[in-house]
C-alpha cells in the first residue's frame, strides 16, 4: 500500500500540460459528492491530497521572478476550481434557458464562464500558498490558510459569491454543522481542508505523525461540540404562533404569463384558505414564497381585497412580491423585489426590500456596456430590480419582528449577523423553479440551515416549488416538502435561542486561526534554517 501511494503521488506530482488539467479538474468536481444533496463528505480525503501532490510538482522555472514561478501552481488552483465550481454551479444553465426565448446561446457561459471567474480566487490561493512551500505539514496549514482568506475575499469583493463555499463540505448533517456558530463559514473553510489534506502526509511520511495528531483534535472537537451543541436549543417553549407555509410549484415560464395571473393568484387563495390537518390550530401566520403575487399589489386594489376576503379574523399573510416606486409608465421608476406583511384587512403593514440582488439574475454589472452588447438580465420582466439601501426587519401586527431574507441573501452570514438579537425568527422566501431538478436548491437549503446556526433564529422557508421547510435554531428540519410538491405546512414556530457570538466576532475567530496558522509556520521555518 505504500508503495501504490508513492507511485500515485509520484504521477500527479510529474504530471503535466492535459493530464495535469484533467487531474485537477476531477479532483475538484468531485469534491462536489461532499455537497448536497449526496452529502459524501469522505471524498474530501482524496480530493484534498491530490491538490497537495499538484502544487508539490508545480514548481516554476528558477530563473523568472518571484510570480513567475507560481504560474504552475496557479494553473493546477485553478484547473482544480474550475472543476469544483462547474461540478457545482452546472445548473445555473437551467435558469438561462428558462429565462426566455433566444438564451441558449448563454448557456456555455453559465456552464463555464462564472466557473472559469470564480476558480481565478483558487488560483491565486495556490499560487500564495506555493511560494513559501516546504517539504512538511507547514504547505498544509499554508494552502488552508490561503484557501481560507480567498474564500472570504470570493464571499466579499464584485458584491461576493459565497455560494459552496469550501466550509460546507464537512457538514453533511445538522450536528457536524455548529462549529459554524463560533468560526464561521470561512474559519470552517480552514479547518476543513487542514484535515482533508493530511492524508497526503502518507506519500511523504514528514510530519504524519503531526498531521493525524492536529486531525484527530480538530475532528473530535468538531463532532463534539455538535453533539453537545445540538442538544441545546434554548428553552422549551411553545409558540404563540402557528405558520402555514404555502407552495404552490407554479412553473417558472407561466409565472408571469397574463393569461396565467388568475390562475396562479387562485392557486394561492386556495392552498392559504385549505382546511388544517386534523388536530392542528388553526394558522396565524401564512407565508408565501419569492414575488408570488402575479401583480403589483400597491397598485392592486382588488387582489388586496381577495386577500383579505381569504384571511380570517387575526390572521396575517407575508408575501413575496414586485414593488414599484412611481406609475410604472415613466423610465426612472424603480422595481424591487420585496416582501410585504399584510393584515385580515387587507392592509399592507410592513414591507422590505432585496438589498443583495443576483448579478446577471436580477440586475446588470455595468449595466450601460452590458446592454450595449445585447445582455439582459434573467429577471426582465420588469427590466430589472433596485437594490434596497439596507436591510431591516419587519413587525407583524402584535409586535413580532422577523428578519425577511429574499432568496439568495440566505447565503450570506452577514444578512444575519446585525438583526438577530430583536427579530424572533428568519422568514426566507425563495424561487428556486430557475434551476429545475438539480443540486441547485438543495444546496440553497443547506446554506440557509446553516444562517438559523450561526444566528440562533428559527427559519420558516417557502420556495415556489421547494424546498420549503421549518427549520430550528440548531438548523435541523422540523418539517419540509420536496421540490415541485404542491400544498402547504402548518408548524409552531419554534423557538429563538441566545447566542453570544455574532459575524464579527466569528470574523475574530477567523483571523485569530490564520494568526495561529501563521505562528507555527513562521516557527517550522525558523526551526528548519
Amino acid at each position: 500500500m505504500p508503495d501504490m501511494l508513492d507511485k500515485i503521488s509520484g504521477y500527479i506530482m510529474l504530471s503535466w500540460g492535459v493530464p495535469r488539467f484533467v487531474i485537477a479538474f476531477g479532483a475538484g468536481a468531485v469534491l462536489n459528492l461532499a455537497l448536497a444533496p449526496i452529502h459524501f463528505f469522505a471524498i474530501i480525503f482524496i480530493s484534498f491530497p491530490i491538490l497537495i501532490w499538484l502544487l508539490d510538482g508545480a514548481s516554476g522555472q528558477p530563473d523568472k521572478g518571484l510570480i513567475n514561478r507560481q504560474i504552475p501552481a496557479f494553473f493546477s488552483g485553478w484547473s482544480f476550481g474550475f472543476g469544483y465550481f462547474v461540478g457545482g454551479l452546472w445548473w445555473l444553465a437551467n435558469a438561462v434557458i428558462t429565462g426566455g426565448d433566444g438564451a441558449y446561446w448563454a448557456v456555455p457561459f453559465a456552464i463555464f464562464g462564472l466557473p472559469a471567474f470564480l476558480a481565478i480566487f483558487f488560483g491565486c490561493a495556490t499560487a500564495f500558498a506555493r511560494m513559501f512551500w516546504k517539504d512538511n505539514i507547514s504547505r498544509i496549514l499554508l494552502l488552508s490558510a490561503s484557501l481560507g482568506i480567498f474564500e472570504f475575499l470570493r464571499g466579499h469583493i464584485f458584491t461576493g459569491f459565497p455560494w459552496n463555499t469550501l466550509g460546507y463540505l464537512s457538514m453533511p448533517s445538522p450536528i457536524a454543522m455548529q462549529s459554524v456558530e463560533i468560526v464561521g463559514i470561512y474559519g470552517m473553510t480552514i479547518l476543513t481542508v487542514v484535515v482533508a489534506s493530511t492524508p497526503a502526509l502518507f506519500a511523504t511520511k514528514t510530519g504524519l505523525k503531526t498531521g493525524l495528531f492536529i486531525s484527530s483534535i480538530l475532528i473530535t472537537l468538531h463532532v463534539g461540540y455538535g453533539l453537545i451543541a445540538s442538544h441545546f436549543n434554548g428553552p422549551e417553549t411553545t409558540s404563540s404562533h402557528i405558520v402555514r407555509i404555502v407552495q404552490p410549484s407554479i412553473n417558472q415560464s407561466e409565472k408571469w404569463d397574463t393569461t396565467k395571473r388568475e390562475e396562479i393568484f387562485e392557486t394561492y387563495l386556495k392552498l392559504t384558505a385549505d382546511d388544517e390537518a386534523e388536530g392542528s390550530e388553526r394558522p396565524s401566520i401564512i407565508i408565501w414564497p419569492e414575488t408570488s403575487v402575479p401583480y403589483i399589489l400597491t397598485k392592486t386594489p382588488d387582489a388586496l381585497a381577495q386577500i383579505a376576503d381569504t384571511l380570517e379574523l387575526g390572521q396575517t399573510l407575508i408575501v413575496g412580491a414586485v414593488r414599484l416606486e412611481g406609475d410604472g409608465l415613466n423610465p426612472t421608476d424603480k422595481y424591487y423585489n420585496s416582501i410585504h406583511v399584510i393584515d385580515d384587512e387587507g392592509q399592507i403593514l410592513d414591507s422590505a426590500d432585496k438589498a443583495h440582488l443576483v448579478p446577471f439574475g436580477e440586475y446588470l454589472p455595468f449595466e450601460k456596456f452590458a446592454r450595449n452588447i445585447g445582455l439582459t438580465p434573467l429577471a426582465e420582466t420588469f427590466g430589472g430590480y433596485t437594490a434596497a439601501t439596507g436591510q431591516k426587519t419587519l413587525k407583524l401586527r402584535d409586535g413580532t419582528e422577523l428578519l425577511p431574507l429574499i432568496c439568495y441573501e440566505a447565503i450570506f452570514p452577514t444578512y444575519t449577523g446585525d438583526n438577530q438579537t430583536t427579530a424572533q425568527f428568519i422568514v426566507n422566501v425563495t424561487n428556486d423553479a430557475w434551476y429545475g431538478i438539480s443540486p441547485g436548491p438543495y444546496q440553497h437549503l443547506q446554506q440557509a440551515q446553516a444562517r438559523s446556526i450561526e444566528s440562533g433564529l428559527p427559519m420558516l422557508r417557502a420556495g415556489n416549488n421547494g424546498i420549503s421547510a421549518v427549520i430550528d435554531n440548531r438548523g435541523s428540519i422540523l418539517s419540509g416538502m420536496g421540490l415541485n410538491f404542491v400544498g402547504f405546512i402548518d408548524h409552531s414556530v419554534p423557538p429563538k435561542r441566545g447566542t453570544i457570538w455574532s459575524e464579527q466576532s466569528r470574523i475574530y475567530a477567523f483571523l485569530l486561526i490564520l494568526a495561529l496558522i501563521g505562528v507555527v509556520v513562521l516557527r517550522m521555518h525558523l526551526q528548519r534554517r
